[in-house]
Parts: C-alpha cells; sequence; structure tokens
C-alpha cells in the first residue's frame, strides 16, 4: 500500500540527519589537518574539477587561519561547502590522496572543506568585494547579464560576474535558489535550510538579484533578455526523467525519481507517500538517493534493479554501501520488461541480463537472455537517468545535440552573446562541474564584454 506519514517526527529525523557529520571540535579538526603531507603538484587538487588549493586550504587549518582557509576554498567554489556534502570525493580528491597508496585512510579532505565553509557561513564572513568599473561611480559599468536558472553553474557564473563589476538578474522557474543541490539531492546530505543558507550567502556580495518563479519559455522569453541585457547564460540543467519505454508505465504507483526527491525537498518527509514494496530501477547517485530515502520514509522493502554488475555502475562504492546499510536489495544484471497491475501496480517483470561488447561510453553493453522474473511491488520508482529539455532548445532555435546545447571553446552557443553550461550542456554530470563550467562561463563573458 502507498501511504503517507508512516513513521513518527523523531524518527523522520533520525533517519534524515547528517550522513557528513562536522568535526566534533576544533582540535578534531587540526587534528586531522595535520595528518596532510602537503604534497607538492597534489594529486587532491588535480583531481578536483574546480582545483581547489587543496593543501593550502587544510594548512590554513592547521595554521587557525580558517578565514584564510574558507577563502582559498571559496575563491575556487562558491559552492564549497555543498561540495562538501555531496561531492563524491572516494572518486575525486579524497580517491587520489597519496595516503590510498600507502594503505592508509586518506584525509577526510571534504570534512576539512566543510569546517572552513561552514564556519563562514555561520559568521556570515564576506570574503570578496566587488570591483568598481571604470567610468561608473555606482560599480557596474553599465554592464548588465541575465542568468537563467540558479543552480550551482549559474550562481557560480553570477557570484564572478558581479565580483568582477557587473550586475547579474538571475531567473529562477522555482521559489527556490540552489537547483540540483535544492531539489535533487537525498535530505541526508543537505538540508533545505543549508541549501538556503548556501545561496544566501553565494548572493550576499551583492550586484546578484534573483527572480524565482520565471521559467524560460513561459513568463520570460531569451529574445527578451537578448534585446534588454549586454549577455545571457543559460544554467538550465536536466530535468525531464527518461522514460522506461515498457508496457505499465502508467499505471498508478510508477514514479520517477527526479519527482519523488523534489517533493521529499519541497513537501516535507511525512507529508510523501511510499510503498510497502519498492523498486528502483537504476544505480546512479539519483537512484541511490530515491532507495535510500523511500525505506527511510518507511518502505519495509526496496529492491533496485540494473541492468549491469556492480563494476559498470555509475555511483560510487561509499553510496552503494549507504544503500546497503539501509536494507535495500540489490539485483544486478536485470532490466524492467513490463509493469503489471489492475490499475496499481503489483508486479514488475524483469529479464535477465549477460554483459556483452562495450557500448559507446566504454561500458560493456546489457544483453537480454530471454529468462526473466517477477518482483511483487506496490511502486516503481524510475532512476534511469534525465533527459535535456529538448523540445525547449528546439523552439529557442539554439544548437543541439539530442537536447544537450551545443557549445564552443568560449561557452559560447550559436547565437549572440548566449552562453550556456554545466548539465544542459554536459547532460548531467557532478554539481562540481557545473560550478566550475560556471566559473568558465564567466570568463567567457568578461572577455565578450571586454571587461578583463
Amino acid at each position: 500500500m502507498i501511504e503517507s506519514n508512516r513513521l513518527s517526527k523523531e524518527q523522520y529525523e533520525a533517519n534524515f540527519a547528517d550522513i557528513r557529520p562536522p568535526f566534533e571540535n576544533k582540535t578534531a579538526a587540526v587534528v586531522e589537518a595535520n595528518r596532510c603531507l602537503f604534497c607538492y603538484d597534489a594529486p587532491c587538487t588535480k583531481s578536483c574539477p574546480t582545483h581547489i588549493d587543496v593543501p593550502k586550504f587544510i594548512k590554513q587549518i592547521t595554521t587557525d587561519n580558517v578565514k584564510g582557509s574558507a577563502h582559498t576554498i571559496f575563491s575556487s567554489n562558491i559552492f564549497g561547502a555543498g561540495c562538501s556534502k555531496v561531492c563524491p570525493v572516494e572518486k575525486l580528491c579524497e580517491g587520489a590522496c597519496v595516503f590510498n597508496l600507502l594503505e592508509e585512510e586518506p584525509i577526510q579532505i571534504a570534512r576539512l572543506q566543510q569546517y572552513s565553509t561552514a564556519m563562514a557561513m555561520e559568521k556570515k564572513w564576506q570574503l570578496f568585494e566587488r570591483k568598481k568599473l571604470p567610468n561608473s561611480p555606482l560599480g557596474d559599468g553599465g554592464k548588465k547579464v541575465a542568468m537563467v536558472g540558479a543552480g550551482p553553474a549559474g550562481l557560480s557564473c553570477a557570484h564572478i560576474l558581479s565580483r568582477e563589476g557587473i550586475d547579474v538578474t538571475i531567473f529562477e522557474k522555482e521559489a527556490k535558489g540552489g537547483g540540483l543541490m535544492t531539489y535533487g539531492i537525498a535530505a541526508y546530505k543537505v538540508t533545505p535550510q543549508f541549501c538556503e543558507d548556501e545561496v544566501n550567502y553565494i548572493t550576499a556580495l551583492g550586484g546578484i538579484e534573483v527572480k524565482y518563479n520565471h521559467e524560460l519559455g513561459k513568463n520570460i522569453s531569451l529574445a527578451d533578455l537578448q534585446k534588454n541585457y549586454d549577455a545571457v547564460y543559460l544554467g538550465i540543467g536536466v530535468g525531464i526523467a527518461r522514460n522506461l519505454d515498457i508496457p505499465g508505465e502508467e499505471l498508478e504507483g510508477v514514479i520517477d525519481a527526479i519527482g519523488f526527491i523534489y517533493d521529499i525537498r519541497d513537501k516535507g518527509y511525512s507529508s510523501v507517500p511510499v510503498g510497502d514494496k519498492v523498486a528502483v530501477i537504476g544505480m546512479g547517485m539519483t537512484a541511490i538517493d530515491a532507495a535510500t530515502q523511500a525505506k527511510r520514509l518507511g518502505a519495509k522493502e526496496v529492491t533496485m534493479v540494473y541492468r549491469r554488475t556492480q563494476d559498470e555502475m555509475p555511483c560510487t562504492e561509499f553510496e552503494l554501501n549507504i544503500a546497503k546499510l539501509d536494507g535495500c536489495e540489490i539485483i544486478w544484471l536485470a532490466a524492467p520488461k513490463e509493469v503489471k497491475g489492475n490499475g496499481k501496480v503489483q508486479q514488475l517483470v524483469c529479464s535477465k541480463m549477460i554483459l556483452g561488447e562495450p557500448d559507446a561510453s566504454g561500458r560493456r553493453s546489457p544483453v537480454d537472455t530471454g529468462e526473466t522474473f517477477v518482483l511483487d511491488v506496490d511502486m516503481v520508482i524510475k532512476a534511469a537517468g534525465q533527459v535535456p529539455f529538448e523540445g525547449l532548445i528546439e523552439e529557442l532555435r539554439i544548437k543541439n545535440s539530442k537536447g544537450k546545447i551545443s557549445i564552443d571553446d568560449a561557452y559560447s552557443t550559436n547565437l549572440a552573446g548566449v552562453f550556456a553550461g554545466g548539465d544542459a550542456v554536459n547532460g548531467g554530470k557532478e554539481v562540481v562541474d557545473a560550478v566550475e563550467d560556471g566559473k568558465n562561463g564567466a570568463k567567457a563573458i568578461l572577455d565578450y564584454l571586454k571587461v578583463n
């Protein structure tokens, strides 16, 4: 039975508590920081998409220069606080730590980053100043840029432009900023309040106005933005869940993971219904977030179905272990074939797969063996990936590849003065990748406006 309000308030709070708790005190952070070898040409920095100088910010913690540490982090990644909670550090900075080669625990880079950035946000340290452009006592130089999307790419781009004295107006279709951070990530990683605080901290620099409930193609048009602003940056992300294209997909109880996670973030834990027996299709980060949260909302059984093996899974081992510890079952080499039920979901029929030759991504392609098995379920959550807003992009006459916006080396689209980045371009990567895209987009816009 699919129902909401399965648990008590105390149970919800316990189930959705921060999965990466901060250091208990300053001493614990300093002790961990002093483990760092402060490598020259550090592999941790190289593995970070935003190239945070990891040894430097950790060294600053050891000398009690937390403000300097936060400045080092935010100079490279203004979403450094959020990324310290949601980044797959096991395959990035911590995965590259030289201690792994010594068969020792890597430096807890994420928690150290969280230590510095959390203090900066809590104390509201303003670590950057807006430049005053020549011939402008107001400091805006008369330059205005429109940003579509207040997610990591858009806010990262806006922050750098604002630091350089540009006035930025962000148009966001949701009622809150943060994009994927706010609406698409498990609540035990980042709370809604944290996301709101982070957005407020980023925009406190000044020169950034966010207009919420403004959606491109509905109540704002690209033509108007091009007319009224000196440049436009599209950071609209992706958001349409990929269909399974199987019989029974329209039955009541078949939902998409993005919508499920969105509702948890938007409506609160007790308001989101969940089944007794839930099947989750996919093995990416979104699939893990959907599966673990279904369990934490009170589902009795959660089974994850993935058409490849553990070696090919897109999520990290750390994420997989979260699902296992929460009691989620995993079925490898299985693909959904049909959903059965009398108006409502009752069964999921799956095909048994084997691995064939590698596909275009380099992963071995799953091949149907012809054998099937049946799972008794009352809810199916689709987490087989997201597709770009192809209809909108085509309507805007922006060059694209199956909905993914095409850009040149200067982050420019085929439309003059229109730039893009983040998931709208790459199809869906990590938050930290979107932040780096925003930085690069800002540099390209500054060149275009001849501000540098």
